[in-house]
């Protein structure tokens, strides 16, 4: 029997909600999206939310609130997906690529600082498959240097750090709610920010530029927008799935501690990237770092074991190299960890006894 990578969280009330959606007719934007940012709103704690099409739309539109564009750098790790940079140069700004720390796979704060000239605008770090940012790190280095901080923590939600939710630390934070994400919506994104004024802008510019009184009866287009709104009938899915959300946050959990378990008892030939001190994992992924990772895919998939590599060092792609846009500083660590990095299967109905296959599989590969 196939052991997938990811399983979404899927049962009858949550089909009856989708369902619920087709027989109103109202597929579109609607009361279902709007009840799926409240909910997110509560859990977070932050004050406004939006629901967006993409956590890539997402972070352009937080880069277009902040009025990011020609001549402003802003600063990302190599090792995060695409989507990171990507963004940066459609709004036409510069992109500042750093390196990151080797255990925990986040930006390294001191590069950071160091690649920051008259130009940097933002930093745009990635809490990477769950695992938190220090922001006492990153708040000094903000208020050093009057930068923003927008986070890319696309794989974040349910994590923290001190004790307060991600989301509701930076300045714009942007999620994504993929389905190897534990809530999803298909595709789609949501924008936090604790500001009254970005966050109107944003909401604005997602639906084509239109505000409308507070009464609702007087309406008209303010500025240049564009379409970015999160369908009911997706919503449905993560308004559904969001009734769960603390056991399937908690399931998570357990999973990875179990896996750390297991790994360290079988005395297993791999490493265990680290969580960021004072900070809460919501592992998005579990990954371990093996110095034969492509070849214990090759071996892994043979056996009806889905696993895949973490992520990108974006200094290897093709797309961003010989760039006049886009700054490669020194990304060892990155490049070596892109190498290594392989994430196990992790999904809610995944059992122990599973895991415990899983792991006695690789154990046998890598004698």
């Amino acid at each position: 029997m196939r052991i997938p990578l990811i399983k979404p969280f899927m049962n009858d009330k949550i089909k009856q909600r989708v369902l619920d959606v087709l027989d109103s007719g109202i597929f579109t934007e609607g009361s279902v999206t709007s009840e799926f940012e409240g909910r997110l709103r509560e859990i977070i704690g932050c004050q406004y939310t939006i629901a967006v099409s993409s956590c890539t739309t997402g972070l352009e539109l937080a880069l277009r609130c902040l009025n990011i564009g020609t001549d402003d750098e802003i600063i990302i790790p190599d090792y995060t997906y695409p989507a990171t940079a990507d963004v940066i140069s459609i709004v036409g700004a510069r992109t500042i690529i750093v390196d990151v720390d080797p255990d925990t796979m986040l930006i390294d704060y001191e590069k950071i600082k160091k690649a920051i000239t008259p130009n940097t605008k933002a930093i745009m770090p990635v809490s990477i498959f769950g695992n938190p940012l220090n922001y006492e790190k990153l708040n000094a280095i903000k208020k050093e240097f009057g930068l923003y901080i927008i986070e890319d923590s696309a794989c974040s939600l349910g994590s923290s750090y001190q004790g307060v939710k991600t989301g509701n630390l930076a300045d714009i934070s942007v999620f994504s709610h993929h389905p190897r994400k534990f809530i999803t919506t298909g595709e789609g994104g949501l924008v936090t920010t604790n500001n009254k004024a970005w966050y109107e802008w944003m909401h604005a510019y997602k639906h084509f530029g239109i505000t409308q009184s507070q009464d609702r009866k007087e309406t008209a287009f303010t500025m240049i927008g564009t379409n970015y709104k999160m369908p009911n009938v997706l919503a449905a899915v993560g308004v559904g799935q969001l009734e769960y959300y603390d056991e399937l946050l908690k399931r998570r959990q357990e999973i990875a501690q179990n896996y750390i378990t297991i790994i360290k008892a079988a005395g297993l030939n791999v490493q265990i990237p680290k969580t960021t001190e004072k900070g809460i994992h919501s592992y998005q992924s579990f990954c371990v770092f093996t110095d034969k990772r492509d070849e214990l895919i090759g071996k892994m998939r043979e056996k009806e074991i889905e696993v895949q590599i973490g992520t990108y060092s974006l200094s290897l792609q093709p797309a961003f190299q010989n760039n006049s846009t886009i700054q490669i500083n020194s990304c060892s660590n990155s490049q070596k960890i892109f190498e290594r990095v392989l994430t196990l299967p992790l999904y809610h109905e995944l059992q122990i006894d599973t895991q415990k296959y899983i792991i006695d599989t690789l154990k046998g590969f890598l004698k």
